[in-house]
């Protein structure tokens, strides 16, 4: 059986940081692992002004899904512009994400988040873009004022505000 790479890998720019968000992420997920770590020598030098030896890159796995953690320099940081989303499947996997990957970070509303390196994302159960696709506009309108009234999602709320439990 011949082993498929995935075509399209996110590459994290960080300062000098790479190491220490892989293990940080790879400590978080299931199933996750650091591939392969690539430090620079003192080719380039002049341009990139790393010191020989130190980490260039490092691929590691989330679930599964493969990353590139660069260290890149100060030049740029993470914004919302991009994210990733974390589908749970409860109120158990939402707190377990949440808590894990905001220490350190900053709390957003509607489940985003921000970790301690500045990258964001979004802990959503997995009934929300079902509540939200309902047929039912009342259902789609009560959920969607639930929602925007949180931080962290809380999946019984949602699931009673899509019913009309107030």
């Amino acid at each position: 059986m011949q082993i498929t790479k995935q075509r399209i890998t996110p590459c994290l720019w960080f300062d000098t940081q790479a190491e220490e968000a892989a293990k940080f992420y790879t400590a978080i997920f299931k199933n996750s692992r650091i591939n392969k770590i690539s430090r620079y020598t003192k080719a380039g030098q002049d341009v990139h002004g790393k010191e020989p030896g130190s980490v260039l890159t490092v691929e590691f796995e989330l679930d599964g899904q493969t990353f590139t953690a660069l260290n890149g320099g100060p030049q740029f940081k993470f914004d919302e512009a991009i994210s990733f989303q974390v589908m749970c499947e409860g109120q158990a996997e939402i707190d377990y994400f949440w808590d894990a990957l905001s220490v350190g970070g900053q709390e957003g509303p509607c489940g985003w988040l921000k970790d301690k390196f500045g990258v964001s994302w979004q802990v959503v159960p997995t009934v929300l873009p079902q509540m939200l696709a309902d047929t039912d506009s009342a259902k789609r309108e009560r959920t969607m004022s639930a929602l925007m009234r949180m931080t962290k999602f809380d999946v019984a709320a949602l699931q009673r505000a899509h019913a009309g439990q107030a």
